[in-house]
């Protein structure tokens, strides 16, 4: 990946957080949510944004159909913020990868609780 590549990846994470945080009005997207990362095609034409939803799997469902339907929208407003001849297409894909470093974090902890109470 080029040094251009990371840096557009980079502002088009930073821009699509800025625009579900304070423009984008869609009750679906009411959970907690975050843009983990952006991969962008070697030929800017595709841009896989990958979301971290926190919440049950209902909503994380709707966070996603929520996405879905904003993508025209989030389109849009990057094409506003960002300077380039041609945006890429955006597809939303789900990242678990918070979820599974809070669970191991969970079980480390449970591991270690319990190795100290066999201790004494």
């Amino acid at each position: 990946m080029t040094r251009r590549t990371e840096r557009l990846n980079e502002q088009i994470r930073e821009e699509i957080s800025e625009l579900l945080r304070r423009q984008v009005k869609d009750p679906r997207l009411g959970c907690f949510l975050s843009v983990t990362r952006v991969d962008t095609s070697p030929d800017l034409r595709y841009a896989k944004v990958f979301i971290s939803i926190m919440g049950s799997e209902e909503e994380k469902k709707e966070a996603m159909e929520g996405l879905a339907s904003a993508s025209a929208f989030l389109y849009r407003g990057l094409r506003e913020r960002i300077s380039l001849r041609r945006m890429p297409q955006l597809s939303f894909h789900r990242d678990d990868s918070i979820e599974r470093g809070a669970h191991i974090l969970h079980l480390i902890k449970e591991v270690t609780n319990s190795a100290e109470e066999v201790e004494h």
